[in-house]
C-alpha cells in the first residue's frame, strides 16, 4: 500500500475520533507529511495528552509553511501553538508566538480570518488584566471574523468570549443566550475537537457560576456523552468529571461526587494541567465539610490553595465550624472587598451572610442578603433564588418573615433535587416555628430535615437539628409522640396504640418514625431504653 493509501486511513481514524490509530498512522509516515497532515498530527497527540509530541508537529508545520512562503498557514501554525502552550502554563512562551503570529500578519490583507483567531490570545490578555470592557470589545470582534469568513471555530469562540463577559457586567440571560448559540454549532458537529471541547467547558462553567443547575445538567450529560465517544481522550475529561461532581453534590450523592472530584485530580494531572486540580479539591473540600470530616476537607483546601485556588467560601465556614470566627471574618471581608463583578460576588456573598452572622455582624450579613436577592432577581437562576431566599430568612427581622424566606427556600431546592439545601431550609423553618410557639409544625420541619441529614451523611447539620429538636421538649418529642412512647414502653402495638389515641395505623407509624429519628436510635426497644435512661416515662 503507498503513502495515499495510509494518509486515507489516518484521515479516516481521525474522523472517527481514534485518535491512537490516527497519531500512530501520521506518526509512522514522519517526514512524509504536508501541513494539513502535521496539523492533524499535532492535533491528535494532544487530544491524547502528549503535548510534547502536539508541539513537534506543529514546530515541523510551522516551518514547512515558512520554507515554503505560505505566510497565513505560518500564522496558523504559531497561532496554535501559542494556544497549546498557554494551556500547558507556558504562557511567556506562548507569547512569544503570539507576537511572532502578528509579525507575519503585518504585511498581509486587513480582512483575513488568521487576524480574528490571534484576537483570542488579546482576549485572554485583557481578562488577565481585569479588563472586562476591552474583552467584550473583543470578543464581540471576534464572532463578527468568525461569521464573516464562515469559520465555524471562530464564530463558537466568538459567542463563548461575548457571552462570558456579559455575563460578568451582569448581563446574565444575554450572556447564556450566546453560549446557547454556540453550543448549535457543537451539537451539529460544525467544530473541531478542541475547539468543542473548550466551548463544552466554558458553558458548563458558566452556568455552575449563576448555579443554573438546570442548565449544567443537560449540558454535563452531553459533555460525558462526548467524553465516552473518545476512549482515548485525555483533555477535558477532567473538567467533565469536575462538572459530573458537581451535579452530584448537587443531589447529595457525596460518595460518588468524592470519586469523581478525585478523578478529575488524576486527570488534570495526566493532561498537564495541574493547576486545574485546584477547583476539584475546593469542590471534594466542600463535601466533607458538609460530611463532619474537618481535618480532611481542611487538607482538601490546602492543597487547592497551594495550586493557586481561592477554596472560598468553603474555607471560611470550616472555620466557623471549627470556632475561628475572626479569621473566617477577615477572610470574607477580604474576598468581597476584591471581588467586583457580581457573577463572582453571586459564589461568595451566601456563604459570607453564615460567617458575618456567626460574627453577629448583623448589619453587613443583611446587606449581603440583599445584594445576593438582587442578583438572583436579576439573573433569574433557581439556584441563586433559592439560596437568597434561605440567607434572606437567616437575616429576617421576625420569624413570620424568615418562615416565609425558608418555605421559598425549601421549595426551590426541592424542584432542583437538592436534598441537604433544602433540608437547611427547613431547619430554618423549624427554628422560626419555634420562635412564634408551634411546636408541632417545627418538629414537624425539624425531623424532616434531621432523617434527610441522618440518610445523607451530614454529621454537623443533623446535630444542629437535633439540638433545635431538644429545646422545648424532652428529647425534642411533641406530647402526642410522648404519648406514643408511653404506649409502646407497656408493651401496646400499633393497632393498640391507634385505637387508644384514636388515630390510624399510619399515623402511629409516621409518629414513630419521627421517635427514632428525634431520639437517634434504630427501634422500638431502643426507643424505650432511651426513654427510661432520661425519665421520659
Amino acid at each position: 500500500m503507498g503513502i495515499v493509501d495510509d494518509l486515507q486511513r489516518a484521515r479516516s481514524a481521525f474522523e472517527q475520533r481514534d485518535w491512537a490509530v490516527a497519531y500512530d498512522r501520521l506518526a509512522a509516515l514522519d517526514g512524509e507529511l504536508g501541513p494539513e497532515e502535521l496539523l492533524t498530527l499535532g492535533t491528535a497527540a494532544f487530544l491524547l495528552g502528549d503535548t510534547d509530541a502536539c508541539i513537534r508537529a506543529l514546530q515541523q508545520g510551522y516551518r514547512s509553511q515558512i520554507d515554503t512562503g505560505e505566510v497565513l498557514g505560518a500564522v496558523r501554525f504559531a497561532f496554535w501553538l501559542s494556544l497549546v502552550l498557554a494551556m500547558r502554563g507556558e504562557g511567556a512562551v506562548g507569547n512569544g508566538w503570539a507576537a511572532r503570529a502578528e509579525r507575519l500578519l503585518a504585511d498581509q490583507p486587513p480582512d483575513v480570518v488568521e487576524r480574528g483567531y490571534l484576537r483570542i490570545h488579546d482576549f485572554f490578555a485583557c481578562l488577565d488584566h481585569g479588563d472586562i470592557t476591552g474583552a467584550l470589545a473583543i470578543g464581540d470582534e471576534i464572532a463578527v471574523v468568525g461569521r464573516r469568513h464562515g469559520d465555524p471555530d471562530l464564530l463558537a469562540q466568538g459567542l463563548v468570549c461575548k457571552g462570558r463577559m456579559l455575563m460578568y457586567t451582569g448581563q446574565v440571560t444575554e450572556g447564556l443566550a450566546l453560549l446557547d448559540e454556540a453550543m448549535v454549532g457543537v451539537a451539529v458537529g460544525e467544530l473541531s475537537p478542541i475547539f468543542a471541547g473548550n466551548v463544552y467547558c466554558a458553558m458548563i462553567e458558566a452556568c455552575q457560576e449563576v448555579l443554573d443547575f438546570a442548565r449544567a445538567s443537560s449540558w454535563t450529560t452531553a459533555l460525558t456523552r462526548w467524553c465516552d465517544s473518545q476512549p482515548d481522550l485525555v483533555p477535558f475529561t477532567g473538567q467533565c468529571a469536575v462538572h459530573r461532581g458537581q451535579i452530584l453534590r448537587l443531589h447529595a450523592a457525596y460518595p460518588e461526587a468524592l470519586a469523581e472530584f478525585e478523578d478529575a485530580c488524576r486527570r488534570y494531572v495526566a493532561a498537564g494541567s495541574a493547576a486545574a486540580a485546584g477547583l476539584a479539591l475546593s469542590e471534594r473540600g466542600d463535601v466533607l465539610r458538609i460530611r463532619g470530616d474537618y481535618a480532611a476537607a481542611e487538607a482538601s483546601y490546602d492543597e487547592a490553595a497551594g495550586y493557586g485556588h481561592e477554596p472560598q467560601p468553603g474555607r471560611a465556614l470550616l472555620m466557623i465550624a471549627r470556632g475561628r470566627v475572626a479569621g473566617a471574618v477577615v477572610a470574607v471581608r477580604r474576598l468581597l472587598a476584591e471581588t467586583v463583578d457580581p457573577v463572582h460576588r453571586s459564589r461568595l456573598l451566601a456563604g459570607s451572610v453564615e460567617v458575618l452572622l456567626a460574627a453577629e455582624a448583623t448589619a453587613e450579613a443583611e446587606a449581603a442578603a440583599a445584594e445576593l436577592a438582587t442578583i438572583a432577581d436579576s439573573f433569574g437562576c433557581t439556584g441563586l433564588r433559592a439560596s437568597a431566599a434561605y440567607c434572606l430568612g437567616l437575616v429576617a427581622e421576625n420569624p413570620d418573615q424568615a418562615a416565609r424566606q425558608a418555605r421559598a427556600a425549601a421549595q426551590l431546592w426541592g424542584e432542583l433535587h437538592a436534598p441537604y439545601e433544602a433540608a437547611r431550609a427547613r431547619v430554618l423553618l423549624g427554628r422560626s416555628m419555634l420562635s412564634l410557639g408551634d411546636e408541632d409544625a417545627a418538629a414537624t420541619a425539624l425531623t424532616t430535615a434531621c432523617r434527610t441529614f441522618t440518610e445523607l451523611g451530614a454529621a454537623p447539620a443533623r446535630l444542629e437539628a437535633q439540638r433545635l429538636l431538644s429545646r422545648d421538649s424532652a428529647g425534642g418529642l411533641t406530647g402526642r409522640e410522648l404519648e406514643v412512647l408511653r404506649l409502646v414502653a407497656i408493651g401496646n402495638s400499633n393497632t393498640e396504640i391507634a385505637r387508644t389515641l384514636v388515630l390510624s395505623d399510619k399515623t402511629v407509624a409516621r409518629h414513630l418514625t419521627n421517635i427514632f429519628a428525634k431520639l437517634d436510635v434504630p427501634s422500638r426497644t431502643a426507643a424505650v431504653a432511651y426513654a427510661r435512661d432520661h425519665d421520659l416515662l
